[in-house]
């Protein structure tokens, strides 16, 4: 759940590998961010160029509303109704140190 609340872009997650100095950076003008993790992977499946996809060897951000806004009245709106738009803005930002 992030501070701004949807209304304008914020930061919402930055992260930073500290052996090559490389992070990353999310904005988002979505009101909340998901974090998954590689848990469920165990090796057995294999990606591009033969490499496997072991537990732990990855991580998602995804900016989205939140899970349970259809049935919270306080939480931001999930519902489009015909001839409403819908924007959003996500932003990732790759950066050295």
């Amino acid at each position: 759940m992030l501070n701004s609340g949807g209304k304008s872009l914020a930061l919402a997650a930055r992260v930073y590998e500290p052996k090559s100095g490389r992070i990353m950076e999310v904005l988002t003008t979505e009101p909340g961010v998901q974090l998954y993790t590689a848990n469920g992977l165990d090796g057995s499946i294999t990606g591009a160029g033969g490499v496997k996809y072991p537990r732990h060897g990855g991580f998602c951000l995804e900016t989205q509303h939140f899970p349970d806004s259809i049935t919270k009245p306080n939480f931001p709106s999930v519902v489009l109704r015909p001839g409403e738009r819908f924007k959003s803005t996500t932003l990732y930002r790759f950066l050295a140190r």
